[in-house]
């Protein structure tokens, strides 16, 4: 891995919460990454903390809390952050104390509040996130976003199909658009003792929160024609939903929960199926990948690009058509697909580390710090 660059000493990675969201990972990586590179890197939380709160501080990265609260349904509002009257003078001014070279923003209200502080507090480079295709919300959220927008120095898409969709939606030029993928820790590589999960037909496991975009409801009645036990690992408002919907179509149905390590779910199943809606760069895909398994997935959002290619690194349906999914699973389960797992794992391997992923952002952080420089 390159070592960083003198000019990027320190950076503060800023995000509303630490939950167990895809993006939160990432962020994990990137910031234990920086910091092994030698940059001095602070994590900001406007809100709760989380699990990921423990990862990042045992990886020796400081985290502060601005300890915002959330008040109710507004907490989804563009500018919620700043319904505590004081939260933008708090973190101007935390921006102040910590006088980083690079702030980068998470997630929509990381960056509708953190942008603006990172100029008052004259912070060099302020760089925000870009991690789904959805298109935000409303006039006022639109016109939010592509003021802040206007601050910023450099938007950085987890794939392209993000990228080119931030373009139209926000009215961003491309030439302020970068693209990095996500990473993988070394760790998604180790092969693991597959779970003792006792099914009596092929498994079927779906990694993702239980919410109406992930789609699982569309595997459960692929699977009620293909027949097999579906291991749903996740959790979210749709449980019992999804339950009910089990025992109605007849479907051998698995709640884990929410868990810490996929990998011994992962090398139990048979073939692995993300019917999502909607999605930015799915991890749990790339975690597929990288255990070598058969992917199923919808061609939505940067998903074709981690299963397209050639050789073929994994199958692809549109997304809402359990038929067109239920065909490919018999497909996957009879064998006439072999080797997709061993190429998905084998370009996971070459394209998807945390050193490329750490690089590619030290590389984006002094390329917009050189041209402050040259201005």
């Amino acid at each position: 891995m390159t070592r960083a660059p003198a000019r990027v000493r320190r950076v503060c990675l800023l995000i509303d919460q630490l939950g167990r969201g895809g993006t939160e990972k990432q962020l994990v990586l990137l910031a234990g990454g920086l910091s092994e590179q030698g940059v001095d890197v602070t994590v900001l939380v406007l809100f709760e903390g989380g699990p990921r709160g423990r990862e990042l501080r045992d990886a020796g990265v400081r985290v502060l809390r601005l300890g915002l609260r959330r008040v109710g349904r507004a907490a989804g509002a563009p500018w919620a952050a700043a319904g505590n009257a004081w939260a933008l003078g708090r973190l101007v001014a935390m921006l102040r104390r910590e006088t980083p070279d690079v702030l980068h923003t998470f997630l929509t209200r990381g960056y509708l509040l953190g942008v603006p502080a990172g100029r008052l507090a004259g912070v060099p480079v302020v760089v925000s996130g870009r991690r789904s295709a959805a298109v935000p919300a409303g006039l006022l959220r639109k016109a939010a976003v592509r003021g802040v927008n206007r601050m910023t120095d450099l938007v950085i898409a987890n794939a392209y199909a993000v990228a080119n969709r931030t373009a139209q939606a926000e009215s961003l030029s491309l030439g302020k658009l970068a693209v990095v993928y996500n990473g993988l820790p070394a760790a998604a590589f180790e092969r693991v003792r597959p779970l003792p999960l006792d099914a009596p037909g092929p498994v079927l496991a779906c990694v993702a929160n239980l919410r109406p975009e992930k789609g699982q409801r569309d595997l459960l009645a692929a699977v009620s024609r293909t027949g097999g036990t579906v291991v749903l690992a996740g959790e979210g408002p749709e449980r019992e939903a999804l339950a009910r919907e089990a025992d109605r179509l007849g479907v051998d149905c698995r709640f884990l929960g929410a868990i810490d390590d996929v990998r011994p779910l992962l090398y139990r199943a048979d073939a692995v199926v993300l019917p999502s809606l909607v999605e930015g760069l799915s991890n749990a895909v790339m975690e597929a990948m990288a255990a070598g398994r058969p992917v199923i997935a919808t061609a939505v959002g940067g998903t074709p690009e981690l299963l397209g290619g050639s050789p073929r690194r994994g199958l692809l349906v549109p997304p809402k058509t359990p038929g067109a999914l239920a065909r490919v699973i018999s497909e996957v389960l009879g064998g006439a697909h072999p080797g997709l797992g061993a190429n998905a794992r084998a370009w996971a391997l070459s394209s998807l580390g945390t050193d490329q992923l750490v690089a590619e952002h030290i590389r984006l952080y002094g390329e917009q710090l050189e041209r402050l420089c040259a201005e």
